[in-house]
């Protein structure tokens, strides 16, 4: 079991070598599906991200991501807040258009 006092430890390890803790993130989040969606619907309940950032970080299309949050009771946000937000769900928008056009191509 890994104890309390080891996030703390990694947080102040982030401040020295953000790279090693950013990698390790990454590659934990590649790997474990279910702790991804909680920390990104954790992130979007506590609105640290809009909805179009939650659909880029779980890799989801947005209708497929909003009918999921229905089925699971969690309230979708529309739109943006801020000026930053709906430039984020615009790149956001932008990706998924590209990756629908690469599709398509190959």
């Amino acid at each position: 079991m890994v104890e309390a006092w080891t996030y703390n430890q990694l947080v102040k390890a982030r401040q020295y070598h953000p790279e090693l803790v950013d990698t390790i993130f990454e590659e934990l989040l590649t790997r474990q599906n279910e702790l991804r969606w909680l920390l990104v619907v954790g992130a979007y309940m506590d609105k640290e991200i809009n909805f179009g950032k939650a659909s880029e970080l779980l890799g989801m299309h947005r209708l497929e991501l909003e009918a999921q949050f229905r089925i699971q009771g969690i309230p979708v946000r529309m739109g943006a807040d801020s000026l930053e937000e709906a430039r984020a769900e615009a790149a956001a928008i932008e990706q998924w258009n590209a990756a629908a056009d690469n599709a398509d191509c190959q």
